[in-house]
């Protein structure tokens, strides 16, 4: 076991973890949207930035590394954090108050954890394409971050490649991977581990919406 120490805490890791495997094992949450233990880390949202030597790094894919000193919770990187949320939610269409996912959005929660009140920046509003084309799953392209948690979903767990990410800058989108671009056309599965991970409610599984009334979601 070797030691790094994270905001002045000394905390235990073991050879060939991150700096965000280190802090989840010892019970710490640091801010991040495209991580997710067991897919490889993409450093796609950059939301887990901290500092390290006097670098920004992503925690989920930087190695800790004996007797480093990383910082997290300052108001320089809040407001690192607070810029990037900004403009993931106006570089989207993202509906909060008619949105299923409200209340149980890992964006909706990182925005309440920076102490966010205002989008400050004009939404771009993007044209996306819904497609509702499978009779059990709903991808709604309004509330994707561009994460790329459903991409390596499919390719590491379910051993399938049903989505990926296009095109650049706001023309970026998420794609399906089939001949006419639609979800119906795939082997995708109600069961598939991608269609569980999304932190927004990009992917849906339909007839289940609002299950968990609003007021007694995580995030509420």
């Amino acid at each position: 076991m070797k030691n790094l120490l994270l905001d002045g805490k000394m905390l235990t890791y073991e050879e060939g973890q991150t700096i965000m495997d280190c802090a989840l094992s010892n019970g710490i949450a640091i801010p991040g949207l495209c991580h997710l233990p067991g897919l490889s880390p993409s450093g796609n949202c950059r939301l887990c930035t901290v500092k390290t030597g006097g670098r920004y790094v992503s925690a989920c894919t930087e190695p800790a590394i004996d007797g480093m000193e990383v910082e997290c919770e300052t108001m320089e990187l809040s407001q690192v954090r607070m810029q990037l949320l900004r403009m993931l939610f106006v570089e989207g269409n993202h509906y909060c108050p008619s949105c299923e996912k409200s209340g149980s959005c890992r964006l909706q929660e990182a925005a309440y954890h920076e102490g966010m009140l205002d989008l400050h920046f004009r939404p771009f509003y993007p044209k996306r394409e819904m497609d509702a084309s499978h009779p059990e799953i709903l991808l709604d392209r309004d509330r994707c971050i561009f994460c790329a948690l459903c991409v390596r979903a499919s390719r590491e767990i379910d051993g399938k490649n049903v989505f990926d990410i296009s095109g650049r800058g706001i023309e970026t989108h998420l794609i399906v991977n089939s001949a006419s671009g639609k979800l119906l056309d795939t082997d995708i599965s109600v069961e598939d581990r991608a269609v569980h991970v999304c932190p927004v409610g990009a992917i849906l599984v339909k007839g289940k919406g609002f299950e968990i009334p609003i007021g007694r979601r995580l995030y509420d």
